[in-house]
């Protein structure tokens, strides 16, 4: 159990790695593939029960599961399935791989390799891109590439927003950047986008707002589903070590 929930956010990338590929050989991105990404655990246990449990797929479904557990050698055969064929879907599997795995570099350079002809504009890769730059704290390229995603709905509740406004910050444009944390501020929802919102505040030498944004989050724990205090768990509980931080040092 620890070492689920200290590793959430890679268990989640390879959830949507195996539901967005099985999506592009099923043909039903149309139907799902925004679900998966941005609102990845939602979108993903959905994916999971309706299109994927049916006869010999749900051994394709253990498969990715033991993803989590093996990485390196669900890597490695990877590797091998593009070394084989060289295709856009075998790219985009071993490059979310990567990113699951902490090798943002090999991924970086796969989404961008796949950024051409028919899939040149393919939303989920440049989403994909802009978070991996954000990892590597690369902000420059993410400003052009969040404008092309950036009308579409379902970008506001997204890790690639998030990038997006830390890019914007780390850019010189703070005003900017807190317009878009603030268009992801609503209550009891976006624990993440909120968090990074507190520690911009704190950086912007604002730690009374910080305080209160991060108070609020605290409390919300209390008001949610268990369902939902364990999928926010961890930017709840980094929310509330900040707030402790902020209150001794109110003190001192």
């Amino acid at each position: 159990m620890p070492f689920l929930i200290g590793n959430y956010y890679y268990i989640i990338i390879i959830l949507q790695a195996i539901c967005v590929i099985h999506c592009l050989k099923k043909g039903n991105e149309q139907k799902w593939i925004w679900l998966i990404v941005f609102l990845p655990l939602i979108g993903c246990v959905a994916y999971i029960f309706t299109e994927m449990f049916s006869g010999n797929e749900i051994q394709n479904v253990q498969a990715g599961v033991s993803t989590i557990v093996n990485p390196a050698g669900k890597i490695r055969k990877l590797e091998k399935q593009l070394q084989f064929s060289d295709t856009f879907n075998n790219r985009i599997l071993l490059a979310d791989a990567y990113l699951a795995a902490g090798t943002t570099d090999k991924a970086i350079e796969l989404y961008e390799n796949s950024l051409t002809g028919n899939f040149s504009e393919n939303e989920y890769v440049i989403a994909q891109l802009i978070v991996a730059y954000g990892i590597k704290k690369n902000y420059v390229p993410i400003l052009s590439l969040a404008q092309k995603i950036y009308n579409i709905p379902q970008f506001a509740r997204s890790k690639a927003h998030i990038a997006y406004a830390l890019a914007l910050e780390h850019t010189g444009n703070k005003a900017q950047a807190e317009k878009e944390y603030g268009s992801m501020k609503a209550r009891f929802s976006n624990f993440e986008a909120r968090y990074q919102y507190g520690l911009f505040l704190i950086r912007d030498n604002r730690p009374g707002e910080a305080r209160q944004l991060f108070k609020t989050i605290a409390e919300e724990e209390q008001q949610l589903s268990s369902r939902e205090r364990k999928h926010n768990r961890t930017f709840i509980s980094l929310a509330k070590e900040e707030l402790k931080h902020l209150q001794t040092s109110q003190v001192i």
